[in-house]
């Protein structure tokens, strides 16, 4: 009886709370009886009871009631033998009575649920971020991949979540019944520590070590951290060893990180390694393009008026988010308003932002950050000798200034003391073209990008 009313009630649970929260949530419950008011499941782990009891008891009760009983709360037991069949009570000593559970996990909504924002179809991509979208799309198609781990990392509003949870989606999309784990290094941290307090360390170990995929992000934050560190370690064995997929993310290079384990250094290293450069100007305008296309399709009589896009794709530089906050400010602006976003409006509107950028990256610092790095005098910036180890190091100034400034050729010429400004724009190029076919001048690039803009 307890089955068909059971029965009844999952298919229209699946319908309200989707096929992932239905599959990692509802589907291992089993309803073992109603009585006096109260619905009594049997779940094979405390943790699966109390998160469908915070977060779907209200659903379960309403589409119980909707099937004729009366449903005024939710009780659940974990693993009762008296409520299960025969046939499983009476099973032999030796076999496991929750062998059939075991397997039983959650997804993303263990940790972080996913943004459906963040798509492979709506993750602009450029030169600096062609390989890490590359690698993602590799990983979302399940298989062999031939790296694991995939380790992310760069500096902040990269793109690093983004393509996680586009890893998630897609991998989801194309296996529906694979079990897909997103959360944060700190929540892997609270879980953790939750399942030593509440003395369910088994429970917590079935849980990560049971998914097809997991995916954690800014790992960092559990550098120093040991008894963390060390269930880390092991998690990540055991999915290795059984195949399994692991994406993992950072704000910098594993070795680069201090404080973590060399042991997991060396795990995480063993994948592919993949840097997710600072934006270039042609690659914010296409977020920016991009961005206005979706919002236009929302309000088509928005009006934006010319350069305005590529005023703040020149203007602001250090990062996408605060790059897509000043246009959704903008729009903002525009429809509460009724006006045309003119390159006036968008200076007068977005006048602290673009106060913030100017103040944070100028010439002079890049030049200083250049001298010090490639351990050169900061007058020979501005001097005239053209050996390599000068040349060179002048000539990445000159690039940084172009795409970290807002100042124009002629006015970087003179600060790089008074050249014309095409010889600004043949350094500017010449490095463009060392970006591609030279990862340690790419590395050099990157690593000075992420010091100015810290």
């Amino acid at each position: 009886m307890m089955d068909k009313i059971w029965g009844q009630a999952c298919a229209e649970l699946e319908n309200s709370v989707g096929p992932n929260n239905y599959n990692h949530w509802i589907k291992p419950l089993r309803l073992a009886s109603i009585e006096e008011g109260a619905a009594r499941f049997i779940s094979p782990t405390r943790f699966i009871s109390d998160w469908v009891n915070r977060h779907f008891a209200k659903e379960i009760m309403s589409v119980l009631n909707r099937t004729g009983e009366n449903v005024e709360r939710l009780r659940f037991d974990v693993g009762s033998a008296a409520a299960r069949p025969a046939a499983q009570a009476a099973a032999p000593a030796d076999v496991p009575a929750q062998a059939p559970t075991a397997r039983v996990a959650p997804r993303a909504d263990l940790g972080a649920p996913l943004d459906p924002r963040y798509t492979f179809g709506n993750f602009v991509v450029g030169k600096p971020n062609e390989l890490a979208h590359a690698a993602a799309r590799r990983v979302s198609e399940g298989g062999p991949v031939g790296f694991n781990p995939l380790f992310l990392y760069g500096g902040v509003g990269l793109g690093k979540t983004h393509l996680m949870h586009a890893i998630a989606h897609d991998y989801q999309t194309r296996h529906p019944s694979a079990q897909v784990l997103y959360l944060s290094a700190e929540q892997f941290m609270y879980r953790f520590v939750q399942a030593l307090r509440e003395s369910t360390i088994m429970d917590f170990k079935g849980m990560f070590r049971n998914v097809n995929m997991l995916m954690v992000d800014d790992v960092q934050f559990i550098a120093g951290k040991d008894s963390t560190q060390e269930e880390f370690f092991h998690t990540f064995n055991a999915l290795v060893d059984q195949g399994k997929q692991i994406v993992i993310s950072a704000d910098r290079a594993p070795a680069e990180i201090k404080g973590l384990e060399e042991r997991i250094k060396s795990r995480l290293s063993c994948g592919l390694i993949v840097d997710l450069h600072p934006t270039t100007y042609e690659l914010r305008l296409g977020i920016l393009q991009s961005k206005t296309a979706v919002f236009r399709a929302q309000q088509p009589d928005l009006e934006i008026g010319a350069g305005v896009l590529e005023f703040l794709a020149h203007r602001i530089t250090t990062n996408v988010r605060v790059l897509e906050g000043a246009l959704q400010r903008l729009f903002a602006h525009a429809s509460l308003l009724r006006r045309e976003i003119t390159l006036e409006v968008a200076q007068e509107c977005l006048a602290d932002i673009l106060r913030t950028n100017d103040r944070k990256i100028n010439i002079d610092d890049i030049q200083r950050k250049v001298a010090e790095h490639y351990n050169i005098r900061l007058a020979d910036m501005m001097g005239p000798k053209r050996a390599r180890n000068v040349a060179r190091p002048r000539q990445i100034a000159m690039y940084l200034s172009k795409q970290l400034t807002s100042r124009s050729l002629p006015e970087i010429g003179r600060r790089f003391g008074g050249r014309d400004h095409t010889t600004i724009m043949h350094g500017v190029r010449k490095i463009e073209e060392l970006i591609i076919d030279d990862s340690a001048m790419s590395e050099d690039i990157a690593v000075l990008k992420r010091m100015l803009e810290a």
